[in-house]
């Protein structure tokens, strides 16, 4: 089995260097009609080397434009916004479900397990290998989502502060980018997004719009339907995010509090298993001691 994989690897490797080395420099040297000599060529930091490999990888991967719509969505809600960042993954995906299982099969070859057990585990690492990328972009979503909620109170407020000392909300968006660039750089990314998409000629409405599906935060979609709303019946903005600003306060007042609420339940387990054992060492333990040494030999020669 162990042979079989790495033949396979083999091919494979020699079947993409083929494929991907092999015919973009014919092409290079005939249409500049010079070959590429070695000294000539520019340097390249490893990094880029191999997430160049990966990119081409991806690239011969098919894939079914719904999943593809599915994926590049992810990727922009965890923030990876390049344009080779769908190829990346599905390279990364190809690259480590064709490595995993050959170093698993590797490290069990010597090994007398069942045969059924080593394929099983030689599964599991294809299956690891072909599924961990994408667990790693969900958590990279939750991680930046979770980011995104932290640093919309701070931004709601000083919209809050801006629209009321007179300014408009484009204006205010962009204040809000620029006080919030270092301490908050997610949300501040994501006001930066909305003010390019009406400099190049979007409506307010539908640049709100993308913020709330490229986010997918609640609390976002939230105050994109208190904006979309104020502007389209023609209420006083100020007033809005005021009043939206009063709910999010008591709101996040009620999480905190819930939070609190729970904190004795979840610190059961950690006293129980932790602090109470530790406990009867230091209490209970030197009466154990005096009793092995003292009372049980006076029964003794009793």
């Amino acid at each position: 089995m162990t042979l079989t994989l790495f033949v396979l690897l083999v091919l494979v490797a020699a079947l993409a260097g083929m494929k991907l080395w092999a015919q973009p420099k014919a092409a290079i040297e005939r249409v500049t009609g010079a070959t590429i000599s070695p000294p000539e060529q520019m340097p390249s930091h490893p990094s880029l080397a191999f997430h160049e490999v990966l990119s081409k990888i991806g690239s011969i991967l098919p894939a079914s434009p719904k999943d593809v719509t599915v994926m590049q969505r992810r990727l922009i809600r965890a923030g990876i916004r390049t344009p080779n960042a769908l190829k990346l993954l599905y390279g990364s995906k190809v690259f480590l479900g064709l490595v995993m299982p050959l170093m698993m099969a590797l490290a069990l070859s010597g090994s007398d397990a069942d045969p059924s057990n080593k394929g099983m585990a030689i599964f599991a690492a294809a299956a690891a290998g072909f599924f961990g990328p994408n667990q790693y972009v969900n958590r990279r979503v939750r991680r930046r989502q979770k980011k995104l909620s932290r640093g919309l109170p701070n931004a709601l407020d000083l919209l809050v502060v801006c629209v009321e000392s007179g300014l408009g909300l484009d204006q205010a968006m962009v204040q809000v980018c620029k006080e919030l660039e270092a301490g908050h750089p997610e949300i501040s990314e994501e006001f930066a997004m909305v003010t390019l998409e009406l400099k190049a000629g979007k409506r307010r409405v539908e640049a709100l719009r993308n913020l709330a599906e490229r986010t997918g935060v609640e609390d976002l979609k939230k105050l994109v339907a208190v904006l979309i709303q104020a502007d389209r019946f023609g209420t006083g903005i100020s007033q809005s995010l005021r009043a939206h600003s009063d709910f999010m306060r008591v709101q996040i007042r009620q999480q905190a509090e819930e939070k609190a609420a729970k904190l004795g339940v979840k610190l059961v387990f950690p006293i129980f298993f932790c602090i109470l054992p530790s406990l009867f060492v230091v209490t209970v333990g030197p009466v154990v001691m005096r009793i092995i040494r003292e009372l049980i030999p006076m029964m003794n020669n009793m």
